[in-house]
Protein backbone atom coordinates (compact mmCIF):
# COMPACT_ATOMS: atom_id res chain seq x y z
CA UNK A 1 0.00 0.00 0.00
CA UNK A 2 1.43 3.47 -0.86
CA UNK A 3 2.71 5.39 2.17
CA UNK A 4 0.12 8.26 1.91
CA UNK A 5 -2.70 5.70 1.98
CA UNK A 6 -1.15 3.98 5.01
CA UNK A 7 -1.01 7.33 6.83
CA UNK A 8 -4.63 8.05 5.91
CA UNK A 9 -5.69 4.66 7.27
CA UNK A 10 -3.83 5.36 10.52
CA UNK A 11 -5.59 8.72 10.94
CA UNK A 12 -8.95 7.06 10.24
CA UNK A 13 -8.28 4.46 12.93
CA UNK A 14 -7.30 7.15 15.43
CA UNK A 15 -10.51 9.00 14.62
CA UNK A 16 -12.60 5.89 15.22
CA UNK A 17 -10.92 5.36 18.60
CA UNK A 18 -11.60 8.99 19.58
CA UNK A 19 -15.25 8.77 18.54
CA UNK A 20 -15.62 5.52 20.47
CA UNK A 21 -14.18 7.17 23.57
CA UNK A 22 -16.55 10.12 23.25
CA UNK A 23 -19.43 7.68 22.80
CA UNK A 24 -18.42 5.90 25.97
CA UNK A 25 -18.40 9.17 27.89
CA UNK A 26 -21.85 10.05 26.56
CA UNK A 27 -23.17 6.55 27.26
CA UNK A 28 -21.87 6.57 30.79
CA UNK A 29 -22.63 10.11 31.93
CA UNK A 30 -21.82 9.31 35.52
CA UNK A 31 -18.55 7.54 34.74
CA UNK A 32 -15.21 8.63 36.23
CA UNK A 33 -14.15 10.65 33.16
CA UNK A 34 -17.44 12.56 32.98
CA UNK A 35 -17.29 13.24 36.70
CA UNK A 36 -13.73 14.53 36.30
CA UNK A 37 -14.80 16.84 33.47
CA UNK A 38 -17.76 18.09 35.52
CA UNK A 39 -15.45 18.79 38.44
CA UNK A 40 -13.06 20.73 36.20
CA UNK A 41 -15.92 22.89 34.94
CA UNK A 42 -17.23 23.56 38.43
CA UNK A 43 -13.93 24.48 40.02
CA UNK A 44 -13.97 27.97 41.50
CA UNK A 45 -11.33 30.57 42.18
CA UNK A 46 -9.30 29.67 45.27
CA UNK A 47 -9.32 31.93 48.30
CA UNK A 48 -7.10 34.89 47.51
CA UNK A 49 -7.49 34.31 43.76
CA UNK A 50 -9.35 35.70 40.76
CA UNK A 51 -11.19 33.73 38.06
CA UNK A 52 -13.30 34.40 34.99
CA UNK A 53 -16.74 32.86 34.41
CA UNK A 54 -19.60 33.29 32.01
CA UNK A 55 -23.38 32.93 32.01
CA UNK A 56 -25.80 32.74 29.12
CA UNK A 57 -28.61 35.29 29.18
CA UNK A 58 -31.14 35.53 26.37
CA UNK A 59 -28.93 33.43 24.12
CA UNK A 60 -25.90 35.68 24.68
CA UNK A 61 -22.82 34.63 26.64
CA UNK A 62 -21.93 37.28 29.24
CA UNK A 63 -18.62 37.29 31.10
CA UNK A 64 -17.46 38.38 34.53
CA UNK A 65 -14.45 38.22 36.85
CA UNK A 66 -14.64 37.26 40.51
CA UNK A 67 -12.09 37.80 43.26
CA UNK A 68 -12.28 35.72 46.43
CA UNK A 69 -10.54 37.11 49.53
CA UNK A 70 -7.88 35.02 51.25
CA UNK A 71 -10.06 34.91 54.38
CA UNK A 72 -12.93 33.16 52.55
CA UNK A 73 -14.29 30.17 54.47
CA UNK A 74 -17.06 28.09 52.83
CA UNK A 75 -18.45 27.40 56.28
CA UNK A 76 -19.10 31.14 56.77
CA UNK A 77 -21.16 32.73 53.97
CA UNK A 78 -19.44 35.86 52.67
CA UNK A 79 -20.85 39.20 51.50
CA UNK A 80 -20.90 39.78 47.75
CA UNK A 81 -20.23 43.12 46.04
CA UNK A 82 -20.77 43.71 42.32
CA UNK A 83 -18.46 46.40 40.89
CA UNK A 84 -19.75 47.81 37.59
CA UNK A 85 -17.28 49.54 35.28
CA UNK A 86 -17.87 52.90 33.64
CA UNK A 87 -19.01 53.50 30.06
CA UNK A 88 -16.24 52.67 27.62
CA UNK A 89 -14.51 50.43 30.17
CA UNK A 90 -14.52 46.70 30.85
CA UNK A 91 -14.21 44.24 33.70
CA UNK A 92 -10.41 44.00 33.53
CA UNK A 93 -10.05 47.76 33.78
CA UNK A 94 -12.35 47.91 36.81
CA UNK A 95 -10.49 45.06 38.51
CA UNK A 96 -7.09 46.80 38.37
CA UNK A 97 -6.13 47.83 41.87
CA UNK A 98 -3.98 50.71 40.69
CA UNK A 99 -7.15 52.25 39.27
CA UNK A 100 -9.84 51.49 41.84
CA UNK A 101 -8.33 49.51 44.72
CA UNK A 102 -11.39 47.26 44.96
CA UNK A 103 -9.56 43.92 45.04
CA UNK A 104 -7.38 45.16 47.90
CA UNK A 105 -10.45 46.31 49.79
CA UNK A 106 -12.05 42.89 49.20
CA UNK A 107 -9.04 41.19 50.78
CA UNK A 108 -9.00 43.55 53.77
CA UNK A 109 -12.74 43.52 54.43
CA UNK A 110 -13.46 39.90 53.50
CA UNK A 111 -16.13 40.26 50.81
CA UNK A 112 -16.25 38.48 47.46
CA UNK A 113 -16.24 40.95 44.57
CA UNK A 114 -17.50 40.34 41.05
CA UNK A 115 -16.68 42.50 38.04
CA UNK A 116 -19.32 42.03 35.33
CA UNK A 117 -18.63 43.07 31.73
CA UNK A 118 -21.09 45.29 29.93
CA UNK A 119 -21.95 45.14 26.23
CA UNK A 120 -18.86 45.97 24.22
CA UNK A 121 -18.63 47.96 21.03
CA UNK A 122 -15.64 45.76 20.10
CA UNK A 123 -15.88 42.35 21.73
CA UNK A 124 -15.94 43.01 25.46
CA UNK A 125 -14.08 46.31 25.11
CA UNK A 126 -15.55 49.82 25.14
CA UNK A 127 -18.52 48.40 26.99
CA UNK A 128 -21.65 50.11 28.31
CA UNK A 129 -24.67 49.33 30.50
CA UNK A 130 -28.33 49.83 29.71
CA UNK A 131 -29.14 52.04 32.67
CA UNK A 132 -32.30 53.53 31.15
CA UNK A 133 -31.60 56.74 29.28
CA UNK A 134 -27.90 55.89 29.01
CA UNK A 135 -25.63 54.59 27.52
CA UNK A 136 -24.31 53.61 24.08
CA UNK A 137 -24.74 50.19 22.49
CA UNK A 138 -26.27 48.54 25.56
CA UNK A 139 -29.04 51.15 25.72
CA UNK A 140 -29.60 51.23 21.96
CA UNK A 141 -29.85 47.42 21.76
CA UNK A 142 -32.11 47.37 24.84
CA UNK A 143 -29.86 44.86 26.56
CA UNK A 144 -31.48 43.32 29.65
CA UNK A 145 -28.63 43.98 32.06
CA UNK A 146 -30.87 43.39 35.07
CA UNK A 147 -31.39 39.81 33.88
CA UNK A 148 -27.64 39.45 33.40
CA UNK A 149 -26.91 40.62 36.94
CA UNK A 150 -29.52 38.28 38.39
CA UNK A 151 -28.03 35.35 36.46
CA UNK A 152 -24.53 36.29 37.59
CA UNK A 153 -25.51 36.38 41.27
CA UNK A 154 -27.30 33.03 40.93
CA UNK A 155 -24.20 31.56 39.29
CA UNK A 156 -21.97 32.79 42.10
CA UNK A 157 -24.35 31.41 44.72
CA UNK A 158 -23.81 27.96 43.19
CA UNK A 159 -20.03 28.34 43.30
CA UNK A 160 -19.51 29.99 46.69
CA UNK A 161 -21.13 30.38 50.09
CA UNK A 162 -22.80 33.79 49.66
CA UNK A 163 -24.71 35.58 52.40
CA UNK A 164 -27.96 36.40 50.62
CA UNK A 165 -28.70 39.24 53.04
CA UNK A 166 -25.45 40.99 52.12
CA UNK A 167 -25.43 41.29 48.35
CA UNK A 168 -24.52 44.80 47.14
CA UNK A 169 -23.90 46.69 43.91
CA UNK A 170 -21.67 49.66 43.22
CA UNK A 171 -20.51 51.30 40.03
CA UNK A 172 -18.59 54.09 38.36
CA UNK A 173 -20.27 56.54 35.97
CA UNK A 174 -22.49 54.47 33.62
CA UNK A 175 -21.92 51.58 36.06
CA UNK A 176 -23.21 53.82 38.84
CA UNK A 177 -26.27 54.59 36.75
CA UNK A 178 -26.75 50.85 36.37
CA UNK A 179 -26.56 50.51 40.15
CA UNK A 180 -29.46 52.96 40.41
CA UNK A 181 -31.41 50.82 37.94
CA UNK A 182 -30.67 47.71 40.01
CA UNK A 183 -32.04 49.51 43.07
CA UNK A 184 -35.21 50.19 41.09
CA UNK A 185 -35.66 46.73 39.57
CA UNK A 186 -33.78 44.31 41.84
CA UNK A 187 -34.32 45.61 45.36
CA UNK A 188 -35.37 42.08 46.28
CA UNK A 189 -31.82 40.92 45.52
CA UNK A 190 -29.62 43.77 46.74
CA UNK A 191 -29.32 44.99 50.32
CA UNK A 192 -28.00 48.40 49.18
CA UNK A 193 -26.33 50.13 46.23
CA UNK A 194 -23.71 52.82 45.78
CA UNK A 195 -23.03 55.01 42.76
CA UNK A 196 -19.96 57.08 41.99
CA UNK A 197 -20.30 59.83 39.38
CA UNK A 198 -23.40 58.27 37.81
CA UNK A 199 -26.81 59.77 38.53
CA UNK A 200 -30.28 58.16 38.38
CA UNK A 201 -31.23 58.05 34.71
CA UNK A 202 -33.79 55.25 34.95
CA UNK A 203 -36.87 55.44 32.74
CA UNK A 204 -39.15 53.99 35.42
CA UNK A 205 -38.60 53.03 39.03
CA UNK A 206 -40.79 50.99 41.35
CA UNK A 207 -38.56 49.25 43.94
CA UNK A 208 -39.94 46.09 45.52
CA UNK A 209 -38.95 47.54 48.89
CA UNK A 210 -37.19 50.61 50.29
CA UNK A 211 -33.47 50.25 49.54
CA UNK A 212 -30.50 52.13 51.01
CA UNK A 213 -28.69 54.28 48.42
CA UNK A 214 -25.30 56.01 48.61
CA UNK A 215 -24.29 58.50 45.95
CA UNK A 216 -20.79 60.00 45.64
CA UNK A 217 -20.09 62.85 43.22
CA UNK A 218 -17.48 65.54 42.60
CA UNK A 219 -18.86 69.05 42.45
CA UNK A 220 -16.63 69.77 39.46
CA UNK A 221 -17.48 66.58 37.51
CA UNK A 222 -17.05 67.44 33.81
CA UNK A 223 -18.81 64.34 32.43
CA UNK A 224 -21.98 63.98 34.50
CA UNK A 225 -22.56 67.55 35.61
CA UNK A 226 -23.51 68.03 39.25
CA UNK A 227 -26.43 70.28 38.33
CA UNK A 228 -27.50 68.09 35.42
CA UNK A 229 -26.57 67.60 31.80
CA UNK A 230 -23.68 66.06 29.89
CA UNK A 231 -20.41 67.92 30.25
CA UNK A 232 -17.55 68.34 27.77
CA UNK A 233 -15.78 65.23 29.12
CA UNK A 234 -18.64 62.88 28.22
CA UNK A 235 -18.68 60.73 25.05
CA UNK A 236 -17.87 62.83 22.00
CA UNK A 237 -20.95 61.42 20.27
CA UNK A 238 -23.81 63.04 22.16
CA UNK A 239 -26.23 60.42 20.83
CA UNK A 240 -24.50 57.82 23.04
CA UNK A 241 -25.37 59.62 26.28
CA UNK A 242 -28.23 61.79 27.54
CA UNK A 243 -28.85 65.00 29.39
CA UNK A 244 -28.03 63.47 32.75
CA UNK A 245 -30.29 63.95 35.75
CA UNK A 246 -28.69 66.20 38.36
CA UNK A 247 -27.26 65.02 41.66
CA UNK A 248 -29.85 66.96 43.74
CA UNK A 249 -32.70 65.44 41.70
CA UNK A 250 -31.21 61.94 42.09
CA UNK A 251 -31.17 62.33 45.87
CA UNK A 252 -34.66 63.81 45.87
CA UNK A 253 -35.91 60.82 43.84
CA UNK A 254 -34.61 58.33 46.40
CA UNK A 255 -35.75 60.35 49.39
CA UNK A 256 -39.28 60.20 47.96
CA UNK A 257 -39.09 56.49 47.03
CA UNK A 258 -37.84 55.54 50.49
CA UNK A 259 -40.29 57.90 52.21
CA UNK A 260 -37.53 59.61 54.21
CA UNK A 261 -38.65 62.28 56.66
CA UNK A 262 -36.85 65.26 58.05
CA UNK A 263 -33.86 67.22 56.86
CA UNK A 264 -30.53 65.68 55.95
CA UNK A 265 -27.88 65.58 58.67
CA UNK A 266 -24.16 65.84 58.25
CA UNK A 267 -22.25 62.63 58.97
CA UNK A 268 -18.81 63.52 57.63
CA UNK A 269 -16.93 66.77 57.08
CA UNK A 270 -13.27 66.77 56.07
CA UNK A 271 -11.25 69.19 53.98
CA UNK A 272 -12.47 68.74 50.42
CA UNK A 273 -15.49 66.52 51.12
CA UNK A 274 -18.77 66.38 52.98
CA UNK A 275 -21.39 63.64 53.49
CA UNK A 276 -24.98 63.98 54.63
CA UNK A 277 -27.66 61.38 55.19
CA UNK A 278 -31.43 61.24 55.03
CA UNK A 279 -32.63 58.67 57.53
CA UNK A 280 -35.95 58.08 59.22
CA UNK A 281 -36.87 56.28 56.02
CA UNK A 282 -39.26 53.37 55.55
CA UNK A 283 -37.86 49.94 56.32
CA UNK A 284 -34.73 51.30 58.00
CA UNK A 285 -33.45 52.43 54.61
CA UNK A 286 -31.42 55.60 54.17
CA UNK A 287 -30.15 57.90 51.43
CA UNK A 288 -26.65 59.30 51.72
CA UNK A 289 -24.80 61.83 49.55
CA UNK A 290 -21.06 62.47 49.65
CA UNK A 291 -19.69 65.41 47.66
CA UNK A 292 -16.03 66.07 46.93
CA UNK A 293 -14.91 69.53 45.88
CA UNK A 294 -12.51 68.26 43.23
CA UNK A 295 -11.61 65.06 41.39
CA UNK A 296 -13.92 65.65 38.44
CA UNK A 297 -15.13 62.34 36.93
CA UNK A 298 -13.13 59.80 38.96
CA UNK A 299 -13.10 57.34 41.87
CA UNK A 300 -12.22 59.15 45.13
CA UNK A 301 -9.13 57.67 46.75
CA UNK A 302 -8.26 55.78 43.57
CA UNK A 303 -5.61 56.32 40.93
CA UNK A 304 -5.49 58.04 37.57
CA UNK A 305 -7.12 55.71 35.04
CA UNK A 306 -6.57 55.37 31.32
CA UNK A 307 -10.21 56.31 30.78
CA UNK A 308 -10.56 59.58 32.66
CA UNK A 309 -6.89 60.63 33.03
CA UNK A 310 -8.05 62.78 35.93
CA UNK A 311 -6.60 63.01 39.42
CA UNK A 312 -9.21 61.66 41.86
CA UNK A 313 -10.03 63.48 45.06
CA UNK A 314 -8.07 62.10 47.99
CA UNK A 315 -10.33 63.78 50.56
CA UNK A 316 -12.18 60.49 51.03
CA UNK A 317 -11.62 56.89 49.97
CA UNK A 318 -14.69 55.70 48.05
CA UNK A 319 -14.08 52.03 48.91
CA UNK A 320 -13.97 52.78 52.64
CA UNK A 321 -17.03 55.05 52.54
CA UNK A 322 -19.02 52.53 50.49
CA UNK A 323 -18.12 49.53 52.63
CA UNK A 324 -18.91 51.45 55.84
CA UNK A 325 -22.28 52.34 54.33
CA UNK A 326 -23.00 48.75 53.32
CA UNK A 327 -22.03 47.53 56.78
CA UNK A 328 -24.19 50.12 58.52
CA UNK A 329 -27.35 49.40 56.55
CA UNK A 330 -27.17 45.65 57.08
CA UNK A 331 -26.58 46.19 60.80
CA UNK A 332 -29.85 48.14 60.93
CA UNK A 333 -31.96 45.41 59.29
Amino acid sequence: MPRPLIRLAQLYAIGLIALTAIGCVNAHADGPLREFLKLRRSQSAPAGGTAEYSVEVGGVVRRYLVHVPASYDPARPAPLVLALHGGGGDMQHMAKDEHYGIVGKSDRAGFIVAFPNGTGAMGDKFATWNAGACCGKARDARVDDVAFVRALVADLQKRYAIDGTRVFAMGMSNGGMMSHRLACEAADLFAAIASIAGTDNTLACAPARPIPVLHIHARNDDHVLFEGGAGPGAFRDESKVTQFVSVPQTISNWVARNNCRGAAREVLAVPGARCEVHDGCTGNSRVELCVTEDGKHSWPGGGVTTLSRQQPSQAINANDVIWDFFQSVTARR
